[in-house]
């Protein structure tokens, strides 16, 4: 399902002008520099390709993305690239393995010798000029040229090189290119029926890289492969395995990695340790612009090279993504606008493994159908804020970001919770458990700290509890507790660990009344207790509220409201439990988060919470 889909898209951006899509046997490449040879095959100058890009606060060289004859998958052997490659192969220079010389000679040999039997077949003074720089060229003195010197230490680094003759690129010569396609033609595979495509074709032994995923192998790795003998069953080594032909496989791999490039204008993003990309069907830049801004992700920080191809992604992204950004409030009729509600649409999750990329999600659904979800997962997270400036829309990364630690060096949340909480939004499925436990377990650990920014109960957790609780009881024949599933304060509702999450703010408040701020706060020592057994703290805390109300000013007003909480819990029926389960804790927090916001909302203002309150689904 996966590779039918990217094979289909990399159909549809062949055929857009604007894609610079790699054709078959050509993929792009980063090239750092051109060496510009003359007809003789002197080395006249070395150029360089690198471009300047701007990352976060820093710019850096990075190199300039082209159309190459397809590259090899590169093992421990000696095999060279056609045309573009490093300075190991195609200067036999390296500053690897120093006390060992045959390292660097015996991989230029073999780039000498591929390209000379190659180019000899082309008819074009481009070929006879690369010949003759590979039988005058001597690895061994390369360092001494005065042109390779000039840039030394920048081609140790790695970057690939390419040949320029006469202010052209050798590769982009028509006769050299119809000797590599012909190359590419006619070599030897095994024929086999695609699984991908469902014809006899020849099969692809091994499937290109992927480049551009979070913590994989920077030089590539693998969504399709066998490395093991435990794999070839019945014989079939590594792709017979899972035959796919060489055309499906180029597809799938070329139009993967256009989408977790830089020149890719809807630019893939990060959830945990997973990089996101998607697109749709027919390969409009609206649909996927539209649903990146509804997401409103943590890009990577990776722009288009180059003033054109920066321009060209503006107008691809167009105002749709903008307005998402900058308003307040969603017309999602408005952002969807022109575009087909049946359309299909991709989102595809992959991160880094050991053997080969892992598949964290891969959904499809029309694409109205996945706005809809998004849309309800806002709905359900809306709640009362506790300041103005805080963003109406809680996106992916800001749940997942209270599920760490702030103190803690690594920010990232647990992988496998990012993926999953990703899923459920797109599919209406309820949240992962995980993340529940994971924000309980973050209230019962953190203190307040202004300093750091850390307050124990706040508007994004608040939200995140009422939404997973809302979810999980949606499609449940009975829900016992939909009336504490509001945006702010609920004073009629009877559910004991609602009004004592009430209770408690009201006790806290109090406190701070008569004697202000202080080191250790009741909510600082009896929270988490007041939150799990509530039945051996909350007579403790009635009693201490008894010497606050007679020091605060106002502690008649206090008491009275402790006392019409208290009327609300069933005194012959166990008013105070002895335990609350994990959804009653969630409870208690959602009456605790109620109540406090409740304290700073004006008349106005909670008329109006009142009246956008969304609707009981």
């Amino acid at each position: 399902m996966i590779l039918q889909a990217l094979t289909r898209y990399y159909d549809i951006l062949s055929k857009d002008p604007e894609s610079d899509i790699a054709p078959p046997g050509y993929c792009t490449a980063g090239v750092s520099f051109a060496l510009n040879i003359s007809a003789k095959g002197e080395l006249l100058d070395i150029f360089s390709l690198l471009m300047q890009e701007q990352r976060g606060k820093k710019t850096v060289d990075v190199p300039r993305r082209m159309i190459v004859p397809e590259q090899v998958k590169k093992t421990s052997g000696i095999c060279s690239n056609f045309l573009c490659e490093n300075s190991t192969y195609a200067l036999g220079i390296s500053d690897k393995h120093p006390d060992k010389p045959e390292y660097n000679l015996q991989r230029f040999e073999a780039f000498r010798q591929f390209h000379k039997d190659l180019l000899a077949k082309a008819d074009c003074n481009s070929a006879r000029a690369v010949i003759a720089f590979l039988d005058g060229y001597d690895p061994r003195s390369g360092r001494e040229n005065r042109a390779i010197a000039s840039h030394l230490e920048t081609l140790l680094k790695g970057g690939n090189l390419v040949f320029m003759f006469r202010d052209a690129f050798v590769q982009d010569d028509p006769a050299i290119r119809q000797v590599w396609e012909a190359y590419k033609a006619g070599k030897d595979s095994v024929m086999g029926q695609c699984l991908v495509t469902g014809e006899i074709a020849p099969i692809a032994r091994l499937h290109a890289s992927l480049k551009g995923i979070r913590n994989a192998n920077p030089t590539g790795a693998s969504l399709v492969g066998f490395n093991a003998p435990a794999y070839e069953s019945y014989n079939r080594q590594q792709g017979q395995n899972s035959p796919v032909s060489e055309k499906a496989a180029f597809a799938y791999t070329t139009a993967l990695n256009y989408l977790l490039s830089s020149a890719n204008p809807n630019r893939k993003f990060i959830l945990g340790d997973t990089t996101v990309v998607y697109w749709a069907e027919g390969g409009k830049n609206e649909y996927s612009a539209a649903f990146a801004g509804l997401f409103e992700p943590k890009y990577i920080e990776e722009s288009p090279t180059g003033v054109e191809q920066q321009k060209k992604a503006g107008e691809r992204l167009g105002k749709v993504a903008e307005k998402v950004r900058h308003t307040q409030a969603l017309d999602v009729s408005r952002l969807t606008e022109g575009l087909d509600g049946n359309t299909r649409f991709y989102v595809l999750g992959l991160a880094p493994n050991a053997a080969r990329i892992s598949v964290r999600f891969f959904l499809t659904d029309p694409f109205q159908k996945i706005i809809d979800r998004i849309m309800r997962h806002y709905r359900d997270l809306e709640i009362v804020k506790e300041f103005d400036n805080q963003s109406t829309y809680i996106t992916v990364r800001h749940i997942l970001a209270e599920t760490v630690s702030k103190k803690a060096r690594d920010q990232d949340a647990v992988p496998l919770m990012a993926g999953a909480v990703f899923r459920s939004i797109l599919t209406g499925a309820p949240y992962p458990a995980a993340l529940y436990y994971a924000i309980l377990n973050r209230i019962r650990a953190d203190m307040d700290d202004s300093q750091k920014n850390i307050r124990k109960i706040n508007y994004v957790r608040a939200a995140v509890v009422k939404a997973f609780l809302k979810r999980k009881y949606r499609n449940q024949p009975q829900n016992p507790i939909q009336e504490v599933f509001c945006m702010a304060l609920n004073e009629q509702s009877t559910i004991p660990a609602y009004v004592l999450g009430r209770l408690f703010a009201v006790l806290e408040k109090v406190q701070q009344e008569a004697i202000g701020t202080v080191n250790a706060s009741i909510k600082d020592r009896y929270f988490t207790s007041a939150c799990a057994s509530p039945a051996s703290v909350f007579p403790v805390l009635l009693r201490l509220s008894q010497h606050h109300i007679s020091k605060a000013e106002y502690g008649y007003v206090s008491d009275r409201r402790i006392q019409d909480i208290l009327g609300l819990l069933d005194v012959e029926k166990n008013p105070i439990p002895q335990r609350l389960s994990l959804d009653e804790q969630g409870i208690f927090v959602l009456g605790y988060y109620h109540q406090r916001a409740a304290f700073y909302v004006s008349r106005a203002d909670k008329k109006n919470v009142e009246t956008n309150s969304p609707a009981t689904e």
